[in-house]
């Protein structure tokens, strides 16, 4: 009997260090290659909405008015106390008519960019929407929006920033996509936000 139980103390001993070692080889490949891991692309598709999200920077607004000149939505809502008015200034210069846009100006996270604007989403019948954000943010606002609004078809529609900003950009960019990888986390943990 004591043979068996050392027997079992090897099997399970065999499993956690197998689990432990994936668990070590996916996080090297997600940090050496977040791109693959953090980013989530539909390509732009026909929708009601584009909802940029405030937080990040100039690339956000012009991702959403390339998308609105495409004509792939009517209407564009921007979500993120602070960003607003910036990024409504942002798509009039760009060629948006300003009654093409939309503010919802009381959320401060992703979380909430997600419950403020389903709710006007919602009242406005919106079917399908394409989430406008930073590609390395793109994950989480995407399973954000389809936690909160079931009902409604979300697509990804991400910016890029170029490699070509000066080395404090980039720098202040590894910085956010490093920081995103525990943010999925916690969503995932005290929301219930799978990111898969």
């Amino acid at each position: 009997m004591f043979g068996r139980v050392t027997g079992k103390r090897k099997w399970l001993l065999r499993v956690v260090a197998v689990l432990f070692t994936l668990i070590v080889l996916l996080a090297v490949v997600a940090l050496l290659y977040p791109q693959k891991f953090l980013c989530v692309d539909s390509g732009p598709v026909r929708a009601d909405v584009v909802v940029v999200l405030g937080g990040g920077s100039h690339d956000r607004p012009e991702r959403a008015a390339e998308l609105f000149k495409q004509r792939v939505a009517p209407r564009i809502l921007v979500s993120g106390l602070g960003d607003c008015t910036i990024y409504r200034r942002s798509l009039i210069q760009a060629g948006v008519p300003a009654q093409a846009i939309q503010m919802e100006d009381r959320s401060r996270t992703t979380r909430e960019n997600a419950i403020f604007a389903i709710d006007l989403l919602r009242r406005q019948g919106a079917r399908r929407v394409i989430i406008v954000t930073s590609w390395y943010h793109s994950r989480r606002a995407l399973a954000c929006f389809e936690h909160y609004g079931p009902e409604v078809q979300f697509y990804s529609c991400p910016s890029y920033v170029a490699n070509t900003r000066p080395d404090w950009v980039r720098h202040n960019l590894a910085h956010r996509i490093y920081l995103e990888y525990p943010k999925l986390l916690g969503y995932w943990m005290c929301y219930g936000i799978s990111p898969f």
